[in-house]
C-alpha cells in the first residue's frame, strides 16, 4: 500500500504483442486501422464549409407569407431576419383589430413554415435537432 504522500502512478499497459504502445498508437496513430484524426478534421471543415454556404444562401433567400388570401403578406429571409409585413387597407376596420392580429399571425406561421422546409430541403433532410439553429432559427 503506497504511503499517502506518494503519489498514484499507473502501470504502462502492454499490448498482447509485447508493445507498450502510446496513446496515438492505441487511437489508430500507428497504422492497422482505428481513428484517423487528419480525416475526420478535414471531414469537419467540410461541414463547416457546407454550414456556411447554406447559411450564406438562407441570408439572400427571400419567402413570402401569407394570408386572408394575401391581404397580408409578411417577407422573410431563410435565416429568419423579417424583411417587410404589407396589409391591404381593405383588411383594415378598427371595430376587429382581432381579425387583423391572427391575419398577421397566420402569415408569419405562413413564412415561418417555408422557411423550415427549405431549411429541411438545403440539409437533405437530415434531422439536426436544437442544431437546426445554425441556420439562423
Amino acid at each position: 500500500m503506497p504511503d499517502e504522500d506518494e503519489p498514484i502512478v499507473p502501470d504502462l499497459v502492454e499490448q498482447p504483442d509485447g508493445d507498450a504502445g502510446g496513446l496515438g498508437a492505441l487511437l489508430g496513430g500507428g497504422g492497422g486501422g482505428g481513428l484517423d484524426f487528419n480525416a475526420l478534421l478535414e471531414q469537419a471543415t467540410q461541414m463547416q464549409q457546407q454550414m456556411a454556404d447554406i447559411q450564406e444562401r438562407a441570408a439572400q433567400t427571400i419567402v413570402e407569407g401569407v394570408a386572408g388570401g394575401g391581404v397580408v403578406k409578411v417577407s422573410v429571409t431563410a435565416a429568419m431576419d423579417f424583411q417587410s409585413i404589407t396589409i391591404s387597407p381593405d383588411v383594415i376596420d378598427p371595430d376587429d383589430v382581432d381579425m387583423l392580429q391572427d391575419l398577421v399571425l397566420a402569415a408569419l406561421h405562413d413564412a415561418v413554415d417555408q422557411v423550415q422546409e427549405l431549411q429541411t430541403g438545403a440539409l437533405g433532410g437530415v434531422d439536426l435537432g436544437g442544431l437546426g439553429g445554425l441556420l439562423g432559427q
